[in-house]
């Protein structure tokens, strides 16, 4: 008699250890709500969390990746609850992470660069010194407000010495500061050149009046190689 109880007892004991470790695994695995902050993104998210871009994108299929406010709740796919109140408690420092600029951030050591919540992969960076040319006749000469293939001159285009960056590069670039341009940080691609442009230089065309333009100036911009 006394076997039976203790072998019921052990049963019991048994199956709710077994509940228990379920229950423990079914929240450890479950999926979590994070509060976006200021400057968060899918991709930074997804390495905060160690979650899957892709997975963190479906999970919130109407978060617009390019407009992820503050106070915005994201589903975090698997998260483990204990990373979750840690993230909740602080933030994460990742020490390859440079944010240069409020909508520009680096991340290093993936080559991945981030502006205007768009993320770019990117093969090198390259420092040149920038000024800036428009559509003017006088800045155009006999060809007229053309590139170098024939086609309009248009915000993006940047014209460029080839033997250092080859024409048809798409770059993105950061740096500057002109009331004429994006701010903090633009895409370009190299379609034109300039007798004037030699080694780490570029020509940035500017929509507007010659005057403006000039304001320009010379700046230092780093430009980051897309691939």
């Amino acid at each position: 008699m006394k076997s039976r109880i203790w072998s019921k007892i052990a049963a019991s004991v048994l199956i709710a250890a077994s509940l228990t470790i379920s229950l423990q695994t079914a929240a450890v695995h479950a999926d979590a709500v994070h509060k976006a902050a200021e400057g968060d993104t899918f991709y930074l998210l997804s390495k905060q969390y160690g979650v899957d871009l892709k997975k963190l994108m479906a999970a919130n299929p109407s978060v617009n990746p390019q407009n992820i406010y503050e106070g915005l709740k994201i589903t975090i796919p698997g998260a483990e609850t204990r990373a979750m109140a840690m993230a909740s408690a602080e933030p994460v420092a990742t020490p390859t992470t440079t944010a240069t600029a409020s909508k520009l951030k680096v991340m290093s050591s993936d080559n991945v660069v981030e502006a205007w919540g768009k993320t770019f992969t990117y093969s090198q960076t390259i420092d040149v010194k920038a000024s800036a040319y428009t559509a003017s006749a006088s800045e155009n000469g006999k060809w007229g407000a053309v590139d170098y293939f024939g086609n309009p001159l248009k915000l993006g285009t940047i014209a460029v010495d080839p033997k250092v960056i080859p024409m048809g590069t798409k770059v993105l670039v950061t740096g500057h500061s002109h009331d004429g341009l994006p701010d903090q940080a633009f895409v370009a691609t190299a379609t034109d050149q300039g007798g004037a442009i030699k080694g780490n230089r570029i020509d940035i065309f500017i929509p507007g009046s010659a005057a403006a333009a000039k304001t320009f100036g010379y700046q230092d911009v780093t430009l980051y190689v897309l691939k």
